[in-house]
């Protein structure tokens, strides 16, 4: 899961699909976390982003850094915790003048039953599970 981890801060931004009624809907996004041995995203609960993985858990992630990209397919799950709230935020101490750890509109996501997968045009696949 570091490795994973280490990839989507490299790359700074990744990209998140999810669906809304049937139409894949993709975002870039920033912000990826660990704490208490789960990798964590951020956004807002009032964002139509929050709302599709609320009503359909399943997203995918793509990142590219150095002639690498990465997949990422997991299940999100909403943690509404002040404490996950809270070390996501003092990790991007840039979202603190939009987001609080005790204001209901903030959300922290963590992947579950991940299935990431390294991929390059010189290289084998390989596959990292969490």
């Amino acid at each position: 899961m570091q490795e994973v981890l280490d990839f989507l801060k490299k790359s700074k931004t990744y990209y998140l699909a999810t669906v809304e009624d049937g139409q894949p809907r993709v975002r870039p996004f920033g912000t990826i976390n660990l704490f208490e041995g789960k990798l964590y995203i951020q956004t807002g609960k009032t964002k139509p982003c929050f709302q599709q993985m609320i009503a359909n858990p399943k997203v995918e992630i793509c990142a590219f850094a150095g002639g690498e990209w990465l997949r990422i397919a997991a299940t999100v799950v909403d943690d509404d915790r002040v404490e996950a709230k809270a070390d996501m935020l003092e990790h991007y101490p840039n979202l603190k003048d939009r987001y609080d750890a005790n204001d209901p509109n903030t959300a922290v996501l963590y992947l579950k039953d991940a299935t990431a997968t390294f991929s390059s045009f010189t290289a084998p696949d390989r596959v990292v599970k969490f």
